[in-house]
């Protein structure tokens, strides 16, 4: 396959060609059908595993590949973070209880291009505080997305996002963010979910990234446990994150991973 030789700014940010958004929506769409299509999956008694293998098998029926399984050491094709996991939860054989929040991270490549997609999930009866914590994660971040255009910057978006989660007195996870994405997983720039107006890389059409916000109810400060990837929140409070990959256009930007069924949020009324 013949190099893609999209140019970069002095930032490292590869600026992709109008020709490119095609290869990611195929891809975005795949990782977003994906995540409507476990949401049967995720009930009380599941294992984290078993929804796992679901992903795995659907990514295998697709024709395309797993990002993750292999990336690092990793053996999954999902990352599933429970209640105060923030990022990174490795599945196993943990079973889901009542009123268990998750995250479930899906990044696949179709053709070359890469789709990062995650949302949240609920098992059972989702509790009233969950329940505010998942919508403001998931308002804070289309509040990114809205701020994605040409001329504005990555601080604005980190602003947008992190003064609005604030005003829910949640904190915004500053120890993880987003990325630039395209034909590789993780590339420039970082996107910050926390920032000053005004600051950061001025936004470009052509530019491909995700925005995942990752919001605690508690205070902002996570730890890494000892399989060095599953992060968790220190005072052990909820933690939710919702990530879309989207490009910026010459008016503003597409979102790749649209949910196919319109069921990004778990109670499905806020997509």
């Amino acid at each position: 396959m013949m190099e893609h030789r999209g140019r970069q700014t002095k930032d490292g940010i590869r600026i992709y060609d109008p020709s490119d958004f095609e290869g990611m929506h195929a891809a975005g769409k795949l990782a977003a059908q994906i995540l409507d299509e476990v949401i049967d999956h995720v009930f009380v008694g599941q294992t984290t595993g078993a929804i796992d293998g679901v992903i795995t098998q659907m990514i295998e029926d697709a024709g395309a590949k797993s990002a993750t399984i292999g990336y690092k050491g990793y053996q999954h094709a999902s990352c599933i973070s429970i209640n105060h996991v923030v990022c990174h939860g490795i599945p196993g054989d943990k079973k889901l209880k009542d009123g268990d929040i998750l995250n479930i991270d899906v990044t696949v490549i179709v053709d070359g291009w890469y789709g990062d997609n995650s949302r949240m999930y609920v098992a059972g009866k989702l509790p009233r505080k969950a329940e505010r914590l998942i919508d403001v994660t998931h308002d804070a971040l289309m509040r990114g997305i809205e701020i994605v255009k040409p001329g504005n910057t990555f601080g604005d978006i980190g602003h947008a996002i992190q003064s609005f989660v604030e005003s829910h007195r949640m904190s915004v996870v500053t120890d993880f963010c987003g990325h630039g994405l395209g034909r590789v997983f993780h590339a420039p720039p970082n996107v910050l979910h926390y920032g000053r107006p005004g600051t950061g890389a001025v936004l470009e059409p052509g530019m491909f990234f995700t925005i995942e916000p990752m919001v605690n109810l508690g205070r902002a400060e996570t730890k890494i446990l000892s399989d060095d990837w599953t992060a968790v929140t220190r005072d052990k409070s909820l933690s939710a994150q919702f990530e879309h990959s989207i490009g910026v256009t010459e008016t503003g930007c597409e979102i790749f991973t649209q949910s196919p069924a319109g069921k990004f949020h778990p109670t499905y009324s806020r997509d």
